[in-house]
């Protein structure tokens, strides 16, 4: 197969964005996407691959547009072997119509030319619909490859009776927040301020994210690694002191044990995205009343910065035979106002959207968070996301890396500045063996 070299550019007005240059890479899809012209009164039939439940908005569109059947079909979570399942299904020529793909491994399906150009078929026109930087998330080329579904500002809940018991104030700065780790410590008898789930690469990301740093970015045709920047090992030396110190629970997050530290109050708070609220509200029910959200703390005292844990795309995947219809149900998901209100029900993240939040479901007082309209936080988050963050075609093997580099320093090799000095190169390989251009920043 001869060698496919394309330089993709990520994000519409990006004069220095990401280059795609799928070189040695063989091409992921079997079979390529063709529009099916159906005849008078004959139903399209549409797959529709996601792990999210998102049954009931399917189900209110399938009841609405008889003419197009959707069917969901829940696979594993992303890493989980979603995505894997993914790729085998373009190889073999068998891929659902749709599926449900984060930002961060969008480049990865561009790679292997795994996705619909959906501006050929006149998606564009539906770009005033949504966030401008969600809506760019999926742009390569100027041409838009998904349909952007929702994301997930960073916020910090915490509970407001266990930190009033322990005269502690919610944190405004990361400084306060060790002050405050530090005073949970000493007066709750063995609970902990939160937890450091090793294994969680994503989550782990927000903070260098809020920080400032950039761990990808492109210079021309050139990737440029920078995870192991000054601003980056800043962040990684102030986490390994809280976990030196005692000061946070190493733990996995989001697993039976963690919902019980949630629920028994051994973990008195956690800096989480906006569809935390889900996880909470269903694994913590005992604690309705008592949480609360506020802003992320800062790493400079006076500053606004957030940064996004998750955010996916519908994607259309190559080989279906139903793009333009396709395209009409990923917009439909992902903007009617009924839709959006199942969706957050669901827990599927912060709306890609343009919405207005006292119309929406978001927008209400919620009795589990003490009353609190607590998405004008999640909003006044998004609005202060640095949206220059960039993802590399290897983000998946670059979570494993950190994963893997951090869970040697949780079992008590080395630190978390050792582990990002060696990832650094590990991700500067994983591009280069891809046969892309790339040397550190």
């Amino acid at each position: 197969m001869p060698v496919r070299r394309k330089v993709l550019t990520w994000g519409a007005a990006a004069a220095a964005a990401p280059a795609l240059a799928a070189c040695g890479e063989s091409a992921g899809a079997a079979r390529l996407t063709r529009q099916t012209r159906r005849k008078p009164g004959e139903k399209a039939r549409l797959v529709f691959w996601t792990w999210v439940p998102l049954q009931k908005a399917v189900a209110l569109w399938n009841s609405k547009h008889p003419d197009i059947h959707v069917q969901v079909q829940i696979v594993p979570a992303n890493t989980q072997g979603g995505y894997q399942k993914m790729h085998s299904s373009l190889k073999a020529g068998s891929p659902p119509d749709l599926a449900q793909v984060e930002y961060y491994a969008l480049p990865e399906f561009m790679l292997v030319n795994g996705l619909t150009n959906l501006s050929k078929y006149g998606a564009d026109r539906l770009k005033g619909g949504y966030v401008d930087w969600q809506w760019n998330q999926g742009v390569f080329d100027g041409e838009l490859y998904a349909m952007p579904q929702g994301s997930g500002p960073m916020g910090y809940y915490y509970r407001k009776d266990l930190f009033e018991r322990w005269d502690v104030e919610a944190p405004r700065t990361w400084d306060e927040f060790r002050q405050a780790a530090v005073r949970i410590k000493k007066r709750s008898g063995g609970s902990r301020i939160t937890s450091f789930p090793p294994r969680n690469a994503m989550w782990y990301a927000a903070f260098p994210w809020q920080r400032g740093a950039r761990w990808i970015r492109t210079e021309g045709d050139t990737w440029l690694v920078d995870i192991n920047s000054k601003v980056s090992l800043e962040v990684a030396d102030y986490w390994d002191g809280l976990i030196r110190d005692g000061l946070v629970e190493v733990m996995p997050d989001t697993q039976s044990g963690w919902y019980r530290a949630m629920q028994t109050g051994r973990l008195a708070s956690w800096p989480g995205a906006q569809w935390g609220d889900a996880l909470l509200r269903g694994n913590a029910p005992g604690t309705k009343g008592k949480w609360r959200v506020t802003t992320l703390p800062q790493w400079e005292a006076g500053e606004t910065a957030s940064a996004n844990w998750g955010g996916s795309s519908t994607a259309v995947l190559q080989g279906t035979r139903y793009p333009a219809e396709a395209i009409e149900f990923a917009h439909w998901l992902n903007t009617d106002p009924e839709s959006i209100d199942l969706l957050v029900a669901a827990g599927y993240g912060w709306p890609a959207a343009r919405i207005d939040l006292e119309e929406s479901a978001l927008g209400k007082r919620d009795p589990f968070f003490g009353g609190q309209r607590y998405n004008e936080v999640f909003q006044e988050s998004d609005s202060h996301v640095d949206t220059s963050w960039k993802w590399a075609p290897t983000t998946i093997q670059s979570f494993e890396h950190i994963k893997d580099a951090f869970g040697r320093v949780t079992a008590g090799h080395g630190t978390l500045v050792d582990a990002l000095n060696d990832v650094q190169g590990r991700v500067l390989d994983d591009l280069q063996a891809k046969g892309l251009k790339a040397r550190s920043a």
